[in-house]
Protein backbone atom coordinates (compact mmCIF):
# COMPACT_ATOMS: atom_id res chain seq x y z
CA UNK A 1 0.00 0.00 0.00
CA UNK A 2 0.98 4.12 -0.57
CA UNK A 3 2.61 6.11 1.53
CA UNK A 4 2.09 9.85 1.78
CA UNK A 5 3.72 12.51 3.84
CA UNK A 6 1.57 15.27 4.78
CA UNK A 7 2.45 19.20 6.03
CA UNK A 8 -0.04 20.62 8.40
CA UNK A 9 0.62 24.55 8.08
CA UNK A 10 0.54 26.32 11.27
CA UNK A 11 0.45 30.03 10.76
CA UNK A 12 -1.38 33.33 10.91
CA UNK A 13 -2.23 35.15 7.67
CA UNK A 14 -1.50 38.69 6.32
CA UNK A 15 -4.91 39.28 7.89
CA UNK A 16 -7.02 41.08 5.85
CA UNK A 17 -5.34 41.06 3.06
CA UNK A 18 -6.00 38.64 0.26
CA UNK A 19 -3.08 39.07 -2.10
CA UNK A 20 -0.32 38.96 0.41
CA UNK A 21 -1.95 35.89 2.41
CA UNK A 22 -1.99 34.00 -1.21
CA UNK A 23 1.15 34.93 -1.91
CA UNK A 24 2.74 33.59 1.53
CA UNK A 25 0.31 30.33 1.18
CA UNK A 26 1.61 29.84 -2.39
CA UNK A 27 5.59 30.29 -0.43
CA UNK A 28 4.93 27.74 2.11
CA UNK A 29 3.57 25.19 -0.51
CA UNK A 30 6.80 25.18 -1.96
CA UNK A 31 8.88 25.28 1.25
CA UNK A 32 6.66 22.11 2.80
CA UNK A 33 7.09 19.94 -1.12
CA UNK A 34 10.88 21.29 -0.43
CA UNK A 35 10.55 19.06 2.64
CA UNK A 36 8.67 16.28 1.15
CA UNK A 37 5.19 16.70 1.66
CA UNK A 38 2.29 15.37 -0.58
CA UNK A 39 -0.11 17.21 0.93
CA UNK A 40 -0.15 20.63 2.79
CA UNK A 41 -3.02 21.68 4.78
CA UNK A 42 -3.94 25.36 5.66
CA UNK A 43 -6.64 26.73 8.85
CA UNK A 44 -9.85 27.96 8.41
CA UNK A 45 -10.48 30.65 5.85
CA UNK A 46 -6.72 31.57 6.34
CA UNK A 47 -7.21 34.16 3.13
CA UNK A 48 -7.95 36.46 4.04
CA UNK A 49 -7.98 35.57 7.55
CA UNK A 50 -10.63 34.96 10.77
CA UNK A 51 -13.07 37.38 11.48
CA UNK A 52 -11.76 37.77 14.91
CA UNK A 53 -14.33 40.73 15.84
CA UNK A 54 -16.86 38.35 15.80
CA UNK A 55 -16.53 36.33 18.64
CA UNK A 56 -14.50 39.37 20.44
CA UNK A 57 -17.43 41.72 20.20
CA UNK A 58 -20.67 42.35 22.55
CA UNK A 59 -23.41 40.98 20.48
CA UNK A 60 -24.92 44.41 20.93
CA UNK A 61 -22.42 45.67 18.77
CA UNK A 62 -22.98 44.16 15.75
CA UNK A 63 -25.59 46.08 14.14
CA UNK A 64 -23.35 49.58 14.76
CA UNK A 65 -22.01 51.27 11.82
CA UNK A 66 -18.30 49.80 12.90
CA UNK A 67 -19.45 46.04 12.42
CA UNK A 68 -20.69 47.30 8.92
CA UNK A 69 -17.15 49.26 8.37
CA UNK A 70 -15.24 45.49 9.10
CA UNK A 71 -17.59 43.52 7.54
CA UNK A 72 -17.26 45.64 4.46
CA UNK A 73 -13.23 45.20 4.62
CA UNK A 74 -13.85 41.44 4.61
CA UNK A 75 -15.94 41.68 1.95
CA UNK A 76 -13.48 43.42 -0.15
CA UNK A 77 -10.77 41.03 0.39
CA UNK A 78 -13.17 37.88 0.57
CA UNK A 79 -11.88 35.01 -2.19
CA UNK A 80 -13.47 35.42 -5.34
CA UNK A 81 -12.43 31.62 -7.13
CA UNK A 82 -13.72 32.47 -10.72
CA UNK A 83 -11.55 35.64 -11.25
CA UNK A 84 -8.41 33.75 -10.38
CA UNK A 85 -7.90 34.72 -6.65
CA UNK A 86 -6.30 31.36 -5.84
CA UNK A 87 -4.35 31.33 -9.24
CA UNK A 88 -0.78 31.79 -7.17
CA UNK A 89 -1.49 29.04 -4.83
CA UNK A 90 -2.88 26.28 -7.97
CA UNK A 91 0.26 27.24 -10.02
CA UNK A 92 2.24 26.31 -6.67
CA UNK A 93 0.39 23.20 -5.88
CA UNK A 94 1.30 22.13 -9.55
CA UNK A 95 5.27 23.04 -9.64
CA UNK A 96 5.52 21.33 -6.52
CA UNK A 97 3.21 18.37 -7.17
CA UNK A 98 1.08 18.92 -3.81
CA UNK A 99 -2.07 18.26 -3.03
CA UNK A 100 -3.25 21.41 -1.14
CA UNK A 101 -6.13 22.03 1.24
CA UNK A 102 -6.37 25.22 2.06
CA UNK A 103 -9.47 27.77 3.92
CA UNK A 104 -11.35 31.10 2.22
CA UNK A 105 -13.76 33.39 2.98
CA UNK A 106 -15.41 33.12 -0.38
CA UNK A 107 -17.36 35.78 -1.40
CA UNK A 108 -20.96 34.70 -2.87
CA UNK A 109 -22.01 36.02 -6.60
CA UNK A 110 -24.16 38.50 -5.01
CA UNK A 111 -21.25 40.09 -3.63
CA UNK A 112 -22.68 41.04 0.15
CA UNK A 113 -22.11 37.37 1.48
CA UNK A 114 -19.08 35.57 2.24
CA UNK A 115 -19.00 31.39 2.84
CA UNK A 116 -16.36 29.75 5.50
CA UNK A 117 -15.27 27.28 2.28
CA UNK A 118 -12.74 24.53 2.45
CA UNK A 119 -10.80 24.39 -1.01
CA UNK A 120 -8.90 21.17 -2.17
CA UNK A 121 -6.18 21.83 -4.88
CA UNK A 122 -5.15 19.06 -6.97
CA UNK A 123 -1.70 19.50 -8.61
CA UNK A 124 -2.88 18.45 -11.99
CA UNK A 125 -6.81 19.41 -12.23
CA UNK A 126 -6.21 22.67 -10.36
CA UNK A 127 -9.46 23.60 -7.87
CA UNK A 128 -11.39 20.00 -7.79
CA UNK A 129 -13.40 20.75 -4.29
CA UNK A 130 -15.33 24.04 -2.71
CA UNK A 131 -17.30 22.87 0.93
CA UNK A 132 -18.98 25.59 2.14
CA UNK A 133 -19.37 25.38 5.99
CA UNK A 134 -22.84 23.89 6.50
CA UNK A 135 -23.66 25.89 9.39
CA UNK A 136 -21.41 29.53 10.84
CA UNK A 137 -21.04 28.92 14.53
CA UNK A 138 -22.96 30.90 16.81
CA UNK A 139 -21.54 34.49 16.39
CA UNK A 140 -20.06 33.88 12.85
CA UNK A 141 -23.69 34.12 11.50
CA UNK A 142 -22.98 37.79 11.76
CA UNK A 143 -20.00 37.18 9.19
CA UNK A 144 -20.87 34.20 6.61
CA UNK A 145 -23.55 32.71 5.27
CA UNK A 146 -25.05 28.90 5.19
CA UNK A 147 -23.00 26.36 2.87
CA UNK A 148 -24.87 23.43 1.55
CA UNK A 149 -23.71 19.77 1.06
CA UNK A 150 -21.83 20.38 -2.23
CA UNK A 151 -18.52 20.21 -1.35
CA UNK A 152 -19.11 17.06 0.73
CA UNK A 153 -16.74 14.58 -1.44
CA UNK A 154 -13.16 12.95 -1.33
CA UNK A 155 -10.76 13.56 -3.41
CA UNK A 156 -7.98 10.99 -4.92
CA UNK A 157 -4.53 12.05 -4.87
CA UNK A 158 -1.80 9.11 -5.57
CA UNK A 159 -4.22 6.23 -4.33
CA UNK A 160 -5.67 8.30 -1.28
CA UNK A 161 -8.86 9.38 -0.59
CA UNK A 162 -8.44 12.48 0.97
CA UNK A 163 -11.65 14.68 2.48
CA UNK A 164 -11.94 17.27 5.26
CA UNK A 165 -14.74 19.71 7.18
CA UNK A 166 -13.90 22.97 8.60
CA UNK A 167 -13.78 23.55 12.09
CA UNK A 168 -17.09 22.84 14.46
CA UNK A 169 -18.41 20.83 11.42
CA UNK A 170 -15.95 18.33 12.63
CA UNK A 171 -18.29 17.84 15.56
CA UNK A 172 -21.17 16.48 13.37
CA UNK A 173 -21.76 12.63 12.63
CA UNK A 174 -23.39 13.13 9.75
CA UNK A 175 -21.25 15.65 7.60
CA UNK A 176 -18.19 12.89 9.21
CA UNK A 177 -19.84 9.75 8.11
CA UNK A 178 -20.66 10.82 4.69
CA UNK A 179 -16.94 11.07 3.79
CA UNK A 180 -16.49 7.76 5.72
CA UNK A 181 -18.47 6.21 3.40
CA UNK A 182 -16.78 7.56 0.40
CA UNK A 183 -13.40 5.31 1.61
CA UNK A 184 -11.90 8.83 3.16
CA UNK A 185 -8.28 7.81 4.37
CA UNK A 186 -7.01 11.39 5.48
CA UNK A 187 -9.25 13.48 7.28
CA UNK A 188 -7.98 17.10 7.40
CA UNK A 189 -10.01 19.23 9.95
CA UNK A 190 -9.17 23.02 9.36
CA UNK A 191 -9.95 25.69 12.29
CA UNK A 192 -9.21 29.15 12.65
CA UNK A 193 -6.89 28.52 16.05
CA UNK A 194 -8.14 28.44 19.49
CA UNK A 195 -6.53 25.73 21.38
CA UNK A 196 -10.02 24.56 23.32
CA UNK A 197 -11.40 23.33 19.96
CA UNK A 198 -8.37 20.48 19.38
CA UNK A 199 -7.46 20.14 23.03
CA UNK A 200 -10.69 18.36 23.85
CA UNK A 201 -9.67 15.07 21.72
CA UNK A 202 -11.88 15.80 18.47
CA UNK A 203 -8.41 14.84 16.30
CA UNK A 204 -7.91 11.72 17.86
CA UNK A 205 -11.85 10.76 17.94
CA UNK A 206 -12.21 11.12 14.29
CA UNK A 207 -9.42 9.18 13.71
CA UNK A 208 -10.61 6.28 16.17
CA UNK A 209 -13.64 6.61 15.07
CA UNK A 210 -13.29 6.29 11.27
CA UNK A 211 -9.59 3.88 11.68
CA UNK A 212 -8.30 6.59 9.22
CA UNK A 213 -5.78 9.71 9.78
CA UNK A 214 -6.62 13.14 11.35
CA UNK A 215 -4.46 16.42 10.91
CA UNK A 216 -6.22 19.21 12.36
CA UNK A 217 -4.38 22.81 11.29
CA UNK A 218 -5.05 25.97 13.58
CA UNK A 219 -4.43 29.24 12.64
CA UNK A 220 -2.91 32.01 14.66
CA UNK A 221 -3.85 35.98 15.57
CA UNK A 222 -2.18 38.27 17.40
CA UNK A 223 -2.56 41.88 18.46
CA UNK A 224 0.51 42.87 16.05
CA UNK A 225 -0.77 41.25 13.23
CA UNK A 226 -3.94 43.71 12.80
CA UNK A 227 -3.36 46.54 10.53
CA UNK A 228 -3.51 50.10 12.06
CA UNK A 229 -6.45 50.95 9.81
CA UNK A 230 -8.57 48.23 9.84
CA UNK A 231 -11.63 49.89 11.37
CA UNK A 232 -11.98 49.42 15.45
CA UNK A 233 -8.05 48.25 15.35
CA UNK A 234 -7.09 49.11 18.66
CA UNK A 235 -10.39 47.88 20.70
CA UNK A 236 -10.46 44.80 18.80
CA UNK A 237 -6.86 44.15 19.46
CA UNK A 238 -7.41 44.79 23.12
CA UNK A 239 -10.52 42.76 22.99
CA UNK A 240 -8.60 39.38 21.60
CA UNK A 241 -7.86 36.93 24.02
CA UNK A 242 -4.67 35.14 24.79
CA UNK A 243 -6.37 31.84 23.64
CA UNK A 244 -7.56 33.02 20.26
CA UNK A 245 -5.86 32.35 17.32
CA UNK A 246 -3.22 30.56 19.75
CA UNK A 247 -2.55 26.80 17.14
CA UNK A 248 -3.66 23.97 18.29
CA UNK A 249 -2.37 21.84 15.14
CA UNK A 250 -1.60 18.20 15.32
CA UNK A 251 -2.00 14.82 13.45
CA UNK A 252 -3.10 11.14 14.80
CA UNK A 253 -2.70 7.82 13.27
CA UNK A 254 -5.89 5.74 12.65
CA UNK A 255 -5.64 4.25 16.76
CA UNK A 256 -5.85 8.25 17.88
CA UNK A 257 -2.74 8.03 18.75
CA UNK A 258 -0.53 11.56 18.43
CA UNK A 259 2.30 11.55 15.89
CA UNK A 260 2.80 15.65 15.29
CA UNK A 261 1.94 18.76 17.25
CA UNK A 262 2.65 21.96 17.21
CA UNK A 263 3.99 24.11 19.78
CA UNK A 264 1.41 27.35 20.46
CA UNK A 265 1.71 30.31 20.07
CA UNK A 266 4.34 29.47 17.00
CA UNK A 267 4.69 29.46 13.38
CA UNK A 268 5.76 26.26 12.31
CA UNK A 269 5.05 23.05 9.72
CA UNK A 270 4.47 20.15 11.21
CA UNK A 271 5.04 16.89 9.25
CA UNK A 272 4.17 13.21 9.95
CA UNK A 273 4.80 9.90 7.02
CA UNK A 274 1.64 8.12 6.54
CA UNK A 275 1.06 4.58 5.79
CA UNK A 276 -2.24 2.96 4.12
CA UNK A 277 -1.52 -0.51 5.71
CA UNK A 278 -2.27 1.33 9.09
CA UNK A 279 -5.93 2.48 7.87
CA UNK A 280 -6.61 -1.17 6.12
CA UNK A 281 -5.66 -2.68 9.58
CA UNK A 282 -7.77 -0.78 11.51
CA UNK A 283 -11.09 -1.16 9.16
CA UNK A 284 -10.16 -4.96 9.39
CA UNK A 285 -12.01 -4.93 12.87
CA UNK A 286 -14.60 -1.78 12.27
CA UNK A 287 -15.66 -0.67 9.27
CA UNK A 288 -18.32 2.17 10.26
CA UNK A 289 -19.82 2.85 7.16
CA UNK A 290 -19.07 -0.64 5.49
CA UNK A 291 -19.18 -4.16 7.03
CA UNK A 292 -19.90 -2.52 11.45
CA UNK A 293 -23.02 -0.39 9.48
CA UNK A 294 -26.72 -1.39 9.02
CA UNK A 295 -27.93 0.72 6.10
CA UNK A 296 -31.12 -1.91 6.33
CA UNK A 297 -31.46 0.21 9.96
CA UNK A 298 -29.85 3.52 8.97
CA UNK A 299 -30.27 5.35 5.90
CA UNK A 300 -28.68 8.49 5.17
CA UNK A 301 -29.20 11.14 2.18
CA UNK A 302 -26.68 14.15 1.23
CA UNK A 303 -28.00 16.18 -0.84
CA UNK A 304 -24.71 17.70 -2.76
CA UNK A 305 -26.77 20.14 -4.78
CA UNK A 306 -25.01 24.07 -5.04
CA UNK A 307 -27.28 25.93 -3.63
CA UNK A 308 -27.78 28.68 -6.01
CA UNK A 309 -30.59 31.45 -5.27
CA UNK A 310 -31.68 31.73 -8.82
CA UNK A 311 -31.76 30.16 -12.13
CA UNK A 312 -31.68 32.28 -15.79
CA UNK A 313 -33.07 30.99 -18.82
CA UNK A 314 -32.32 33.52 -22.01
Amino acid sequence: MGTLKIAVVQAAPVWMDREATVDKVASLVKEAAGEGAGVVAFPETFVPGYPWWAPSDDLRLMSTPLASQRQAWYLREAVNIERGDLDPIVAAAREADSFVSVGIAELAPSGGSVYASMVMIHPELGVVGVHRKLKPTYVERVSWADGDGHGLRVHDWNGWKIGGLNCWENWLPLPRFSLYSQGEQLHIACWPGFTANTSGGITSFIAQEAGIYVASVCGLIGRDLIPTDFPGAEALAEALLPSMGDGGSMICRPDGRVIAEAALDTEEIIYADLDQDAVTATHMMRDVAGHYNRPDVFDLTVDRTRNIPVTFTD
